[in-house]
């Protein structure tokens, strides 16, 4: 039961990782005739999991500060590259439309997932539907 739990966390921060990279992206359209702005990416989720420690640290007030080190699901934006225009801007509307693309995968899986985690959990404990 407790692997259930590690993994509806994994898809819970999957979910916000995939929030967050969709936010990205919409920050670089919005951006994508601004002179010198640099498009934006997160890193894979994977790296970012992998990255994390999970000590189970949480801030559970909003002026509570996260524990040192302590990075969230999405990560930091990093540079995504590119060619730039020649204002020096590097976005790239189809590269936009591809990352688009990937963080709606990534939430529909996380979706899928934890919808099926609570479903077993449900069962679990005698509850169906």
């Amino acid at each position: 039961m407790f692997g259930q739990i590690d993994t509806i966390r994994m898809a819970r921060d999957l979910g916000a990782h995939a929030t967050a990279r969709q936010q990205t992206v919409a920050r670089n359209v919005a951006n994508a005739d601004t002179p010198g702005y640099r498009a934006a990416d997160l890193r894979d989720f994977a790296q970012v999991w992998r990255d994390q420690p999970h000590t189970g640290l949480r801030a559970t007030r909003g002026g509570h500060l996260p524990a040192a080190g302590w990075g969230t699901a999405a990560g930091r934006p990093v540079d995504a590259g590119g060619e730039p225009a020649p204002n020096g801007n590097t976005v790239s509307l189809e590269d936009e439309m591809i990352r688009a693309a990937g963080a709606r995968r990534s939430f529909d899986l996380s979706l899928s997932v934890y919808q099926s985690g609570l479903s077993l959990m449900r069962t679990a404990i005698g509850r169906r539907g």
